[in-house]
């Protein structure tokens, strides 16, 4: 049964009618939005933005991009730890060198994990 009155399921309840408002404001403040017509435009400011570089992976960083003095590395397989001073790997190292190839030149004296087979042998660093 509906109610009392016969016409009572037509009238919302009080907290109907707040979330109903609620609903109406949002879509009015998103239809008065202003929209960036020109997408490439957006992108090129997001991405110009100096808080844009920080998501970018540490394996694709050039050792001159490198801001932290300490630099760590660590095996994913032995949990081996390798730490050099940014200033001792731009000595050994290019500037220009990937942090990615720097990595695996400091792993490269063998992980103490071996399974035999000469794909599977060596260190995998953690970029993260």
């Amino acid at each position: 049964m509906a109610g009392r009155r016969a016409a009572d399921w037509r009238f919302p309840t009080p907290k109907q009618q707040r979330i109903e408002d609620t609903a109406r404001k949002i879509a009015e403040a998103q239809r008065r939005r202003v929209y960036v017509d020109d997408e490439d435009a957006w992108w090129a400011s997001v991405l110009a933005d100096s808080r844009a570089e920080t998501n970018r992976p540490a394996a694709g960083r050039t050792l001159a991009e490198m801001r932290a003095s300490e630099l760590k590395v660590e095996c994913l397989k032995c949990f081996r730890v390798v730490t050099i001073s940014r200033e001792e790997a731009l000595r050994r190292y290019d500037g220009g060198s990937l942090w990615k190839e720097v990595t695996m030149r400091l792993l490269a004296d063998g992980c103490t994990s071996r399974t035999g087979r000469h794909e599977e042998d060596g260190c995998r660093p953690d970029f993260r």
